[in-house]
């Protein structure tokens, strides 16, 4: 049965939303304003499937991909830009006012620059053996085969024709595949994941994939393959050698803008501590004029950052394999420096924010890719006595519900 409804606003996740507070429906694609008919989507009784929007709405644009709507990678192609970047630093304002918080929230940063410089293509065998290479389809396990992505930076250019003769190589193996590539300064670095332990042949085979696509270097699960040139990229005046499948900001102008808002914040601080650095892009920027202390819990990632620190110009890092979740730094630690930047994934840092809490460093400056659990951990750092004095939205997930930010938190009192 097929439904008429009147789409009120635009939720979290990019999906057109009707409905009570407490019951609301979500349909995804539909944007406020507009009557569209939908039908049910089965074993999900607050969600519908967009099958016609009957009134547009004024603020509906052409998408820019073919592939919007069938592949599930962008929520929101199909809205003009000022609505957009309106709604995008709204979902900060909205999670700060859910945890009773108030600050001054800046404008959005457009951080896409030339497009995400990573991405993960999911290879599958599907019906009659069919196999398709490309991204999930909206919140179902079936891949949706793509020819190109607009989103991704000339970087990435080759890497999806590299993951489709990746996938054909490996599909004796028989085994669904996740192809990472990461457009580094000596070009495509690939790491497969799921194949399990490769044959000699299948190595072989795969070998010859690497070279014919010119490959930096092709690693599975992190296990060097092929490697015609280290993969590096630059980060300030450092030069860092990537780990296998490492963990980079999505585009690298998202990274510029995130640094630069930390190295302001953090002024003339002179010992600093850089917790969750991964491979130091912010330790790397802050030791052109301050001793850092640099924690991780990945190990390459820590190693990859001690090889960069010797870059010249660099003041030390004091850089450890650390685990932040089940060892935060005590307040005793975090009190030998005069500022502490913080980046965790996505669930936030709960038990690092309470050690903050309880110390006495002056200035504090979160970076946070989930305004919901920065917003939780603020909240903690609120009620130890720290004021939330600026965040700054920043936006290098264009298209998507996902947002980062960036925070100033001054102790006083």
């Amino acid at each position: 049965m097929t439904e008429r409804l009147l789409i009120s606003r635009l939720g979290h996740r990019g999906d057109g939303v009707t409905g009570t507070v407490s019951e609301p429906v979500y349909v995804p694609y539909a944007l406020p304003g507009e009557v569209v008919e939908v039908e049910a989507v089965r074993g999900h009784p607050d969600r519908r499937h967009l099958l016609r929007v009957e009134h547009p709405s004024d603020e509906r644009i052409a998408p820019i991909c073919p592939h919007f709507t069938v592949c599930g990678g962008c929520a929101v192609q199909h809205w003009r830009t000022d609505f957009y970047r309106t709604w995008k630093r709204d979902l900060v304002v909205t999670a700060l006012a859910q945890a009773g918080l108030t600050a001054e929230v800046d404008d959005l940063i457009d951080a896409h620059g030339e497009g995400r410089r990573r991405a993960v293509f999911h290879a599958r065998r599907g019906t009659h053996d069919i196999l398709s290479v490309g991204f999930a389809a909206l919140r179902v396990h079936d891949i949706v085969p793509i020819d190109r992505c607009p989103i991704l930076a000339p970087g990435l250019a080759g890497a999806l024709d590299a993951a489709w003769a990746m996938a054909e190589a490996l599909r004796p193996v028989g085994k669904p595949l996740d192809i990472q590539a990461t457009a580094t300064d000596a070009g495509l670095d690939i790491d497969v994941r799921g194949s399990g332990p490769l044959a000699a042949a299948r190595l072989a085979d795969v070998g010859r994939v690497a070279e014919t696509h010119r490959l930096a270097r092709l690693t599975r699960h992190g296990e060097l393959i092929v490697q015609r040139a280290a993969p590096t990229i630059r980060m300030g005046r450092a030069t860092v050698p990537l780990p296998p499948g490492a963990f980079l900001q999505a585009t690298e102008s998202g990274e510029s803008a995130l640094a630069r808002l930390v190295v302001d914040h953090v002024g003339a601080a002179k010992n600093i501590a850089d917790l969750f650095t991964g491979v130091g892009p912010f330790a790397l920027r802050l030791a052109e004029r301050a001793r850092v202390t640099a924690a991780d819990s990945d190990e390459p990632a820590i190693a990859a950052l001690k090889r960069a620190s010797g870059a010249p110009g660099l003041k030390p890092i004091a850089a450890q394999v650390r685990d932040l979740f089940r060892r935060p730094f005590a307040p005793q630690e975090l009190e030998t420096h005069q500022a502490v930047v913080f980046d965790p994934p996505r669930q936030g840092a709960e038990a690092q924010a309470r050690m903050l809490a309880a110390s006495r460093v002056p200035l504090i400056v979160a970076v946070s890719c989930n305004p919901a659990t920065f917003a939780r951990d603020a909240k903690l750092l609120a009620a130890g006595g720290y004021a939330l004095t600026r965040v700054t939205p920043v936006d290098q997930f264009r298209y998507s519900a996902h947002v980062e930010l960036v925070a100033r938190l001054e102790r006083r009192r």
